[in-house]
């Protein structure tokens, strides 16, 4: 019978095989969601064995993992911005660029809790949830997106949460909110241009292609979201986007052209490019 630590390393090694990256800290977290511990329980009971009750559902999560489904499917939640949210093939898989997004959005674009705020494309609701649980119950959010799966996924997350102020709504961008308007509008939309399809990575097949591309450049709906979201936007509002490598110039354009002032893009921990804010001065 394997020890834990023996079960450890041959998963890793598995793993790796099947082209994996970071193998180990997969196999960790599968090991913890079998064992029902966390990483430090799991480290103190490294030589303690595991029985085949245990190593049989293991063994199916190893099967998929090294088949590209993505760990975050397998373990059924995935950790943003300090908490957990409930993370399935119905949605996005929220990714840890976009925890950077609702930074700047807390820290430097809106510091202060603005009264109405709308996440635009809201798939899983981490962006939303996320904003609306750090500004408080001075902030009203509207969550929304066009899949009704992501939204019973999103509501999910928002009653796992205790989320009390925010609301989800179905819509193709803008066409059900009516005459609302907002002091913040957020939007991570799909932007992955359809020529890159062949090249992305594996576990990213896993997820909806509604939520990853949009047209030959992959602007195809910001260019939409932008022409329309003036209309909805309170004096002085502003806005933030999570966009795709290379894609800041013709976004910051965009932005120009629909009116809004202030604009820039701020880079992620990589130096990527990645989140462009405006404000709107009629």
């Amino acid at each position: 019978m394997k020890t834990i630590l023996e079960t450890l390393d041959s998963g890793t090694q598995w793993l790796e095989k099947k082209g994996v990256d970071d193998a180990r800290r997969n196999m960790q977290l599968l090991l913890c969601h079998v064992l029902n511990c966390s990483k430090i329980q799991l480290y103190t009971r490294f030589d303690q064995p595991i029985d085949e009750a245990e190593l049989a559902p293991l063994r199916e999560l190893l099967k998929r993992r090294g088949n590209r489904e993505p760990l975050q499917h397998l373990l059924g939640t995935v950790e943003f911005y300090r908490r957990d949210f409930y993370s399935d093939k119905r949605a996005l898989i929220p990714r840890p660029e976009t925890e950077e997004l609702c930074e700047i959005i807390l820290k430097q674009l809106r510091p202060t809790p603005p009264a109405t705020l709308l996440d635009m494309g809201t798939g899983t609701g981490v962006i939303g949830l996320t904003l609306a649980l750090e500004y408080g119950p001075q902030s009203q959010a509207t969550l929304a997106d066009v899949s009704p799966d992501a939204l019973e996924l999103a509501t999910k997350n928002t009653t796992s949460l205790g989320v009390e102020n925010a609301s989800l709504i179905e819509s193709s961008l803008f066409s059900a909110l009516n005459e609302q308007k907002y002091d913040l509008i957020v939007a991570n939309l799909p932007y992955v241009p359809e020529v890159d399809r062949p090249s992305l990575a594996a576990e990213l097949q896993h997820d909806p292609d509604l939520a990853l591309f949009s047209g030959p450049d992959g602007l195809d709906l910001i260019k939409q979201f932008l022409q329309q979201a003036p209309t909805y936007m309170n004096e002085g509002g502003h806005i933030a986007l999570e966009i795709g490598i290379h894609q800041h110039t013709q976004v910051e354009a965009l932005l120009q052209q629909a009116g809004f002032s202030n604009i820039k893009t701020h880079p992620d921990l990589s130096g990527i490019y990645r989140f462009p804010t405006a404000q709107w001065l009629s």
